[in-house]
């Protein structure tokens, strides 16, 4: 599977995400990342071994605590593929504001 599958599938998980979210703020231990949801620390660990083979998430070493740090390489990736889509959208956006501005250009020299 090419990196880019490889990221957008570990991406497609919630669970996943929200760790992403969580990592965004600063590293975290296994037990603080699992504390917001309902499930077993194994479950949880399931989930990060998924992120970290994706080369999403990394662990360090300080003692006994292995803390998560985003490793957020591979989402620029995703961000490359999608900028085409993005301004595809842009431009849409662009062309119905004039077009509605048309229309009321068009009911104000009416009413």
């Amino acid at each position: 599977m090419d990196q880019l599958s490889t990221t957008l599938s570990a991406l497609a998980d919630p669970t996943r995400r929200a760790i992403i979210a969580r990592l965004a703020a600063g590293e975290a231990t296994v037990n603080e990342l699992a504390a917001p949801f309902d499930m077993s620390l194994p479950a949880v660990s399931k989930h990060l071994k998924v992120l970290e083979r994706a080369g999403l998430i990394s662990r360090g070493r300080n003692a006994q605590w292995r803390p998560c740090r985003l490793e957020a390489r591979p989402m620029k990736e995703i961000a490359d593929w999608i900028e085409p889509y993005r301004r595809f959208w842009d431009a849409s956006f662009d062309r119905l504001e004039s077009y509605l501005q048309d229309i009321q250009g068009k009911e104000s020299d009416q009413g």
